[in-house]
């Protein structure tokens, strides 16, 4: 069972050690090119920020965005502001989305999120440790996917997994950590292909990430293709 009380304690964590790797930036980085395709660091950090906005919404009962436009248009908008202003707006963000998790609510309800995707409550803090923690890592500030808390690969590899548990063109895998831990994906079955290597690289394929899985190993076949997150 999710525990959101930890989760969110587990969000300011990660926030702060976002906010204090921020804060050695200069305007220039600011501008400098992320690990995402087209992104600058302020248009991740400015998506970070709207997207705490974007929970607050889900919370509430209201559209998570106003439309995938509206969304599109507040990051590039913000994307240029100077470091002081971004880290104001991503603190600020961050607060409003805990004071909004802080007042009576039923946890076990189901909230929607974009694209027609529902989620219970109690999932929603974990998805926005999921948006700081791997958008610290798109960030290209010497933070890691191996730098990422082991309980949290884990559980991200789990959603991931489980996120390609019923699609068509992922063949039955078993995911084989360094450490011991497996995963299955791909629809049930005796795996066709079994994928090993570091947890954090078995993260960086199945979220699209790093070497997207260049260093792992497989049997039984080739790396499976996975749809685009």
């Amino acid at each position: 069972m999710t525990d959101h009380e930890h989760d969110l304690q587990v969000v300011r964590e990660a926030t702060e050690r976002l906010l204090t790797a921020v804060a050695k930036l200069d305007n220039a980085a600011l501008a400098e090119e992320s690990h995402l395709p087209g992104w600058s660091r302020g248009h991740v950090l400015t998506h970070l920020s709207r997207n705490a906005d974007a929970l607050v919404n889900v919370f509430a009962g209201r559209p998570m965005y106003d439309s995938a436009d509206a969304r599109d248009a507040d990051i590039e908008r913000g994307s240029g502001r100077p470091l002081p202003e971004q880290l104001a707006d991503l603190r600020a963000s961050h607060d409003r989305f805990m004071a909004q998790t802080e007042g009576d609510q039923d946890w076990s309800r189901t909230v929607e999120l974009r694209n027609g995707v529902t989620d219970l409550a109690s999932n929603v803090p974990f998805r926005r440790l999921v948006e700081i923690e791997l958008h610290h890592v798109d960030l290209n500030v010497g933070y890691g996917l191996e730098d990422l808390p082991e309980e949290f690969t884990g559980r991200e590899i789990d959603f991931l997994a489980d996120r390609w548990s019923a699609h068509p063109e992922v063949p039955p895998t078993l995911l084989a950590a360094a450490d011991g831990r497996t995963w299955r994906t791909g629809p049930a079955g005796e795996p066709a292909v079994t994928v090993s290597g570091p947890a954090a690289g078995l993260l960086a394929w199945l979220a699209g990430r790093g070497d997207k899985g260049a260093s792992l190993t497989t049997s039984g076949g080739p790396l499976p293709a996975l749809p685009p997150l």
